[in-house]
């Protein structure tokens, strides 16, 4: 066996240390988030799973990190760390439409709610969202609506009662890792309190008369200031559910919602705000180059150090 170097020595017995100390850091987090679940608990209206508070937290992280480290190796150390920190505070399981034919949603779901949370496959959205109200599972994790769906599962969703499940993120929200590609982007629904984060969309829900068009629609919200992202209908015989998504985070009281359903007057039979999420971390976040270039810079300036 070939003898160690002493420079090499040196630096294992530096990384144990580091090691150490990231470990005494990790038991100093649970701690303070042991205090913070304490605090949730005497309010009595702050639920465990904060997917916002989780969206700032990954944003700022990567804005730190510089490409100092590969940004989707960082974002999956910290959404276990932040999904193993929600299992401490209280029961959390996830239902997960995972068919034969689509088993790459299951994928982001692990991904993204960590790999020892409780996680159930169904077959159907209709079982997911069952799950999810009988409250076998606080998330569901959906395919991302398309908008040539003839039965869409956000339909069977829309509901006045304020318990009702709703949007709260998408999938990923990081990069895609080792998902499999027979799934595209997942919604998640559940019924956390909402709230933003700088970089968020919106969905709302109409139930409106079958010659409302699309045009007037995205017309009549861009004329509030609205701007619309996605839209999706589901025809009926006497009328059309539609799914809007609008760019921002618009909260229940938004006025312009108020004014968007006057000027569809009678036209417009329901309109109900189906949830929103932080807006997932650009592809850019994730290139190879960048991340390649900045180890090519710390191994150059080793090299140099040593020489």
């Amino acid at each position: 066996m070939s003898e160690i170097p002493s420079d090499l020595d040196g630096l294992r017995r530096r990384i144990d240390e580091i090691d150490d100390q990231l470990q005494d850091l990790l038991i100093e987090r649970l701690e303070i988030v042991a205090s913070v679940a304490a605090h949730k608990r005497g309010t009595g209206a702050i639920a465990a799973h904060q997917p916002a508070r989780e969206a700032e937290i990954i944003r700022r992280l990567v804005r730190r990190n510089k490409d100092a480290f590969p940004a989707a190796t960082l974002i999956r150390m910290w959404r276990e760390l932040l999904a193993a920190t929600v299992r401490l505070q209280s029961s959390f399981a996830v239902a997960v439409y995972a068919p034969p034919q689509a088993l790459g949603y299951w994928d982001l779901a692990r991904d993204h709610y960590g790999s020892h949370t409780p996680m159930v496959p169904y077959r159907s959205p209709s079982q997911v969202i069952g799950a999810v109200m009988d409250g076998q599972a606080a998330v569901g994790v959906l395919p991302m609506p398309a908008e040539d769906d003839p039965d869409p599962w956000w339909r069977h969703l829309l509901s006045t009662d304020g318990n009702a499940p709703r949007v709260i993120a998408r999938l990923p929200f990081g990069a895609r890792g080792n998902a499999r590609p027979d799934g595209a982007d997942a919604l998640a629904i559940g019924c956390d309190i909402e709230q933003p984060t700088g970089q968020d969309r919106t969905f709302i829900a109409t139930e409106n008369a079958p010659d409302i068009s699309r045009a007037r629609l995205v017309s009549a919200l861009s004329d509030l200031g609205f701007t619309c992202t996605f839209i999706a209908l589901c025809e009926h015989a006497d009328s059309v559910n539609t799914l809007i998504e609008i760019d921002g985070f618009v909260p229940t009281g938004d006025p312009r919602l108020d004014s968007f359903q006057a000027q569809l007057g009678k036209s417009l039979y329901r309109l109900l705000r189906f949830g929103s999420y932080a807006v997932p971390l650009a592809p850019t976040t994730f290139s190879t180059a960048k991340t390649a270039g900045r180890a090519a810079v710390m191994v150059g300036a080793t090299a140099g150090a040593k020489g």
